[in-house]
């Protein structure tokens, strides 16, 4: 598999196959979302997502990729640092605001930043008409933002910093995707990056702490649904994380970054037609022109 996507970088294919996993990962990004803010406190998930998926990476990391070279130890623990910011920030925010609300707010200036992040650091260049579907995508995921604040009746008080924090996650959100990117391409083996990036980043990520304030707060939580989650949520993560890794090498970083922001339509699609919930004709412009940024995007370049 590593020979065949190293075989198709710079193709026409490789371009492709790039949209093809930022979208996918969009779609599976939305699950993911939604597993963070639902039966159990947004730090609890976080926490035992990570030790699934660290777990599991562990054997691959040691026994079946080829091993990291010695620059990348840097990089592993900058791209360490950078996730655990990321979702401290992000666990905080899902903790202070209304999940609807904020999270189209990390999702659309996430985009926004990556893309300038890209221009200066990958010297990616974008056209007119792209940058016309990037402030399209943006204005459309904000949108969202605003209508659910229009109908949002928790959280009320402390949705001025849980906006602020959303908006802090985004950055965060595009600073991981940039240095990442730079991760997987410093390395011969993009799955080299992958193996390791999971393994450390589950072992040392969010558990610990996760457990410190279950055994602070005394919540005993049943074990099974939990674990089901954590597991749900690592087989997730594999796809959508590194899809969207595997993108950033195979074609530009911004593009494969805004792509995979439309996460916020895959989200209402979901909560349509698996929560049953309404949708309405604000909504479905909303997420028309959230398609029509991705497409002009795409098809700018």
């Amino acid at each position: 598999m590593s020979d065949w996507i190293l075989s198709i970088e710079g193709t026409t294919t490789g371009q492709q196959l790039a949209t093809v996993l930022a979208l996918l990962a969009a779609f599976l990004h939305a699950l993911f979302g939604a597993l963070q803010k639902g039966r159990h406190d947004p730090w609890t998930s976080r926490g035992i997502i990570d030790l699934c998926y660290g777990l599991m990476a562990l054997p691959f990391a040691l026994f079946v990729v080829p091993w990291p070279e010695p620059h990348m130890w840097v990089i592993f623990a900058a791209a360490w640092i950078i996730h655990i910011s990321y979702k401290t920030a992000q666990a905080w925010t899902y903790t202070k605001g209304a999940y609807t609300v904020v999270y189209p707010v990390v999702r659309g200036t996430g985009p926004l930043f990556a893309v300038i992040g890209a221009t200066l650091f990958f010297d990616e260049s974008y056209g007119l008409v792209q940058w016309i579907g990037l402030a399209t995508l943006v204005a459309g995921i904000l949108g969202f933002s605003r209508y659910n604040l229009a109908h949002v009746t928790l959280d009320r008080a402390t949705m001025g910093p849980a906006l602020a924090g959303a908006v802090f996650t985004g950055l965060l959100v595009a600073l991981y995707t940039t240095w990442d990117a730079y991760g997987i391409r410093a390395t011969a083996n993009p799955f080299t990056f992958l193996a390791w990036f999971f393994m450390i980043d589950g072992l040392a990520g969010m558990w610990p702490y996760a457990a410190y304030r279950m055994y602070r707060s005394g919540a005993r939580p049943q074990i099974r649904p939990l674990l089901s989650r954590g597991i749900a949520g690592a087989l997730i993560a594999f796809a959508s994380f590194g899809g969207i890794m595997l993108a950033t090498r195979l074609d530009k970083v911004g593009e494969a970054a805004v792509l995979r922001e439309t996460s916020t339509v895959f989200a209402a699609l979901i909560g349509w037609l698996v929560l049953k919930e309404g949708i309405g004709p604000r909504r479905l412009a909303l997420m028309a022109i959230i398609a029509g940024g991705a497409v002009l995007v795409e098809l700018g370049g």
